[in-house]
């Protein structure tokens, strides 16, 4: 497995990111866990983890062998606190049937950075980031991470088609509701789906084109926290 062809990285256990991990597990205990979704079970944590913005939580540094892949960003955001709960997903009484079934049966795959937008959900690219980085606190089997190795080529080709001719400060604007779907699909049809379980001390690196979800909920009984990091990059870097 190749980073630059499958998309994806599972990086070995490092002492270093056990010791943030613990820290970062420990930082928690001040968090309000109260806002949850799908009813009960998961929570978002968006922007919920106290990390400095050199990635530092506790005097625990940020470092690991995703350095020698990516970028490093000169600052860190403050890391999502994602939480997974035993019976993922439930559905909200606001859900679609077809939006829940989504989430059950196709793991709700995505590819980040393309928000949602009115009473219809028109799809535009608002995030831009420059990767993903996933680092679990605590051994992760049920509802672990879904990949579609490969994907980010077949996305990127789509988005690059898209935005020919577009000012890259323009992207946004463009609605890519349909080119998004349409990829996806083809995504399913000739991409495999793999589900990536990690144990504490490893990391996840995601291409910033990859698609990705969450599987239902197994048989464990103990939530399972993964903190995410999401840094933005300008539009003109993201193709």
């Amino acid at each position: 497995m190749t980073f630059a062809r499958d998309g994806y990285a599972v990086l070995t256990r490092d002492a270093g990111v056990v010791r943030w991990a613990d820290a970062a597990k420990l930082a928690t205990q001040a968090i309000d866990f109260a806002q949850k979704r799908h009813d009960g079970t998961w929570f978002v944590g968006v922007d919920a983890l106290p990390n400095g913005p050199d990635g530092s939580i506790a005097g625990m540094p940020l470092t690991g062998a995703w350095e020698a892949l990516i970028k490093v960003p000169d600052r860190w955001h403050a890391g999502q606190l994602s939480v997974v709960y035993p019976g993922y997903p439930g559905r909200d009484p606001d859900e679609s049937d077809a939006a829940h079934r989504f989430r059950r049966d196709r793991d709700a795959a995505h590819m980040d950075g393309l928000l949602p937008e009115g009473p219809h959900k028109r799809r535009h690219l608002r995030e831009p980031h420059g990767f993903i980085l996933g680092l679990p606190l605590s051994d992760v089997a049920d509802s672990p991470l879904v990949v579609w190795p490969g994907s980010h080529h077949i996305m990127g080709a789509a988005f690059r088609a898209a935005f020919a001719g577009v000012a890259p400060a323009d992207y946004g604007d463009c609605d890519v509701t349909e080119i998004y779907q349409s990829a996806r699909r083809e995504v399913f049809a000739r991409c495999p789906r793999v589900e990536v379980p990690v144990k504490l001390g490893e990391a996840t690196l995601l291409h910033r084109h990859l698609i990705h979800g969450v599987a239902p909920w197994g048989a464990g009984i103990a939530p399972r926290p993964i903190a995410y990091f999401r840094p933005h990059i300008p539009p003109c870097d993201w193709l």
